[in-house]
């Protein structure tokens, strides 16, 4: 549906900090479902945890917030450009599940639920296979910036 030259297009997210590898479904408004890529080689495995690597959770609500913001680009609702950033704004609920290891596929789906005045709101879930590993809602608003 999007590879990742497309993604590159529509994020301003770069290695390390892109967390979408592919998107795999997306209805334009309404839900996209994306894919993550968990290798050992991501460098916050380093550190977390060494005897024990697992993806932190504030990176799996990151990678929600970027398939949300891939959602709002593609249907419309907020427009990327040179002059603005797409920023996380809220997390509500956010609940952790089972870790994800390196050799994970994370699988996020985000859900629409309303969009007013540039800021967007999202239902979010990752999951690997078919075990929940995260979910939350997510809140994230369009601003301008200085250059």
């Amino acid at each position: 549906m999007m590879d990742i030259h497309e993604i590159l297009k529509q994020l301003p997210h770069r290695y390390p900090f892109l967390l979408v590898d592919r998107v795999l479904e997306l209805e334009n408004g309404k839900r996209i479902k994306a894919l993550k890529n968990v290798t050992i080689n991501e460098p916050f495995f380093n550190g977390h945890f060494p005897h024990r690597p697992v993806m932190p959770g504030v990176l799996m609500l990151e990678a929600m917030a970027q398939v949300g913001a891939l959602l709002s680009f593609k249907s419309g609702h907020v427009t990327p450009g040179d002059d603005s950033v797409y920023y996380f704004a809220a997390v509500d609920g956010a609940r952790f599940k089972r870790p994800v290891e390196p050799g994970d596929q994370l699988i996020v789906e985000v859900e629409f639920e309303r969009s007013k005045g540039g800021i967007s709101k999202f239902r979010g879930k990752a999951r690997v296979g078919e075990e929940l590993a995260c979910e939350a809602q997510l809140m994230c608003a369009m601003r301008r910036v200085d250059r």
